[in-house]
């Protein structure tokens, strides 16, 4: 009984010392927890509508931290990380009692480190808490923190947290950032060596890094791949092929796209990790190296702005708000798609379309180009001619001036901003000003978005869309009542689709309209088909004046650029609704065969057109175009005032296009030497210049 009674209290003494320890070490558990806070600090990143990286943003510290999953890494990658670093991971509680009596034997046998015993878990902890030193009571802490971070989170989240914070070199933190820096690629399909490099980094990060130390870096990959636990999972004679793959010798800048959207992103939903758009990486792409050439042949100051969105939705699928973000010289960090500018002649297609529903004319009405004076008020041309007696359909293709005022000045200008507000489109005016007839050719404010909003209304069949990107703005179908009725918005596009691309560019089927403000100051170009819209802004940010700048000239080959690379296929045009098409004119009621309706216009056409003149090139003119040189030659630009349209050009005697009823043309030279340039008007009245072409 004695001898039962001491078994008896050693029981009960031994039970009370492991409970004390117990709460002990739980207290101390609860006193001193793991940082876990640390394994959220990543950095933000800016995703397009399929969750494809546009850009992201370093940590506070510098870091390119990307969260990442483990749906996000190629499966393969993660068995041979596991094989390679901590074979039991899924079943010890974070020390790996076997590893670490493994590696002290290799040091007593070797006496030199030989392998690790360090398990995934125990390498998280000193990710997110680093030591300080490498001494004993540092490794003993790091096994503690190993085992507290065991009881906090599962399995995957272990794994999950390593492939975050894993070194990489540098700055570079986690499998995505380092993927994207030597691949550039996101990590989801790795082959055996890449993912075999991406294992090996991380034990020795700056002294294996392959833009630095590229034979350091093939060895260790190397050593990862002629591991046996390794070769178990990726299968026998893979490893030597893959030895012979190349490693890569220098580091990718990680995707930096829609950069004006990312920093909004930032401002705007401050705190987020993952900012998602609508955007669609591969066109966004696209028009970035669209609008970098583009800007390349302009002058250093000019910047290129663009737009493009889904009309079905109103999803924004790509925009560009600078032609190089850091280019201080273009005022870069300008957001232009956002900035409010005159758009010149743009607008004339709503003005024609309330024309239109409200059956004042029709395509083939026609309507006189003469000089109006409406109050004081009056429009010239871009070329400062007129064009006498055309059709609306000409008067639109064409863009005059005076057409356009005449028909606004019957429909109303405050109809048309009403119209326009129905679209949420608000044009800016100056204040305390109310609309007058200046709108009609640029005289109002109006951003590239509002303009892209307001043509996405037209291609929409007259019914609004609201457009957005997902930061500034939700996309989404409007209520209410249409910009345009349907049958209005078809002979707009209809007459828009015929317009003739700028000289070298392909007919793409899309309806197009430029437009050049006062001053030139802005070129602009807003084109579309059966699914997409897409809008160009070329210009100074400070506003200033562009010699030579014009919608046609400068924007339109850029929006035809654009929509032949954006990489989305080409949607034709609605067709018209029901008893709606193009009726000849002489079939037309008596009302719409001429429009007459000036509710204030009062004409005083001249009686007769003065002769053409050509006023470039001059007379005797020796000009450099390059013929001589390796590059190809720039076209000749022509221009004339005066005459009866159609005209037809003549270089030494033969034609050179088409009788047109433009006032400027291109002639594109075969070489050099002198040349006689003729031009012939309707009335066959003719003028020539002599000049000389290098």
């Amino acid at each position: 009984m004695k001898a039962w009674h001491k078994l008896s209290l050693g029981i009960g003494t031994g039970a009370i010392a492991l409970t004390g320890l117990a709460l002990g070490l739980e207290a101390a558990d609860r006193a001193f927890p793991p940082p876990l806070e640390n394994v959220g600090l990543v950095s933000a990143e800016v995703l397009d509508a399929d969750g494809e990286l546009l850009r992201a943003f370093a940590t506070p510290e510098g870091r390119w931290r990307l969260r990442t999953t483990a749906d996000d890494v190629d499966p393969r990658f993660v068995q041979m990380l596991i094989a390679y670093e901590d074979r039991r991971f899924h079943e010890h509680s974070g020390v790996d009692l076997l590893a670490i009596g493994r590696a002290a034997l290799q040091f007593v046998g070797n006496g030199r480190i030989v392998s690790g015993g360090s398990t995934l878990s125990m390498q998280v902890a000193r990710l997110i808490e680093p030591r300080q030193t490498r001494s004993l009571s540092a490794k003993l802490l790091q096994a503690v923190r190993a085992i507290q971070i065991e009881m906090r989170l599962d399995k995957q989240q272990i794994l999950e947290a390593y492939l975050t914070h894993a070194p990489y070199g540098g700055n570079l933190e986690g499998v995505r950032a380092a993927s994207l820096a030597y691949f550039g690629k996101e990590p989801r399909r790795l082959t055996v060596a890449e993912a075999a490099l991406l294992v090996a980094l991380p034990q020795s990060p700056e002294n294996r890094r392959p833009d630095r130390n590229w034979k350091l870096a093939v060895d260790a990959r190397g050593r990862v791949l002629s591991r046996p636990a390794v070769t178990e999972v990726i299968g026998e004679g893979e490893a030597e092929r893959a030895s012979g793959d190349p490693v890569p010798k220098r580091r990718l800048q990680l995707p930096a796209h829609a950069a004006h959207l990312a920093e909004a992103a930032l401002r705007k939903q401050p705190g987020t990790i993952e900012h998602r758009t609508t955007l669609r990486r591969n066109i966004q792409q696209a028009l970035e190296q669209v609008v970098r050439e583009a800007a390349a042949k302009l002058s250093p100051k000019v910047s290129v702005a663009m737009m493009m969105a889904d009309i079905t939705t109103g999803e924004i699928v790509g925009e560009v708000g600078s032609a190089d973000y850091f280019d201080a010289s273009r005022s870069g960090w300008i957001d232009m798609t956002r900035v409010s500018r005159s758009p010149g002649s743009t607008l004339k297609p709503f003005i024609y379309g309330l024309a239109f529903e409200q059956g004042i004319v029709s395509q083939e009405t026609i309507i006189e180009d003469r000089p109006a004076d409406f109050f004081g008020y009056r429009p010239k041309n871009f070329d400062m001619g007129y064009q006498g007696d055309v059709s609306v359909r000409q008067a639109l293709q064409l863009s005059l001036n005076v057409p356009a005022i005449r028909l606004l000045d019957v429909v109303g200008p405050s109809r048309l901003m009403m119209r326009l507000r129905r679209a949420e489109v608000r044009p800016s005016l100056p204040p305390h000003e109310a609309p007058g007839l200046a709108i009609g050719l640029g005289g109002v404010g109006i951003t590239l978005k509002d303009l892209l909003q307001a043509y996405a209304a037209l291609a929409n069949g007259g019914q609004p869309v609201r457009l957005g990107d997902g930061i500034d703005g939700q996309s989404g179908a409007m209520e209410g009542e249409p910009l345009l009725e349907p049958q209005a918005a078809w002979h707009v596009a209809d007459i828009l689709s015929d317009v003739l691309p700028p000289q070298g560019s392909p007919r793409l089927g899309i309806a197009y309209k430029t437009g050049t403000s006062y001053g030139y100051r802005d070129a602009w170009s807003v084109g579309y088909d059966g699914r997409y819209v897409l809008g160009v802004w070329v210009g100074r940010p400070d506003n200033g004046a562009v010699p030579g700048i014009a919608g046609y000239q400068t924007a339109a080959p850029i929006l035809f650029e654009a929509f032949a690379k954006s990489g989305v296929p080409h949607t034709r045009l609605p067709p018209a609704p029901p008893g709606i098409g193009r009726v000849a004119q002489a079939e037309l009621p008596l009302s719409q065969r001429r429009f007459s309706m000036t509710a204030s216009g009062l004409i005083t056409a001249s009686a007769r057109e003065p002769v053409p003149q050509i006023v470039y090139p001059p007379e005797g003119a020796k000009i450099d175009l390059g013929v001589t040189s390796a590059i190809d030659p720039m076209p000749l630009a022509l221009k004339l005032q005066g005459g009866r349209a159609p005209f037809r050009w003549l270089v030494n005697g033969r034609p050179l296009e088409a009788a047109s009823r433009r006032r400027t043309s291109e002639w594109q030279p075969d070489g050099a030497g002198y040349a006689t340039l003729t031009v012939i008007d309707a009335a066959g009245r003719a003028a020539s210049v002599r000049i000389f072409v290098e």
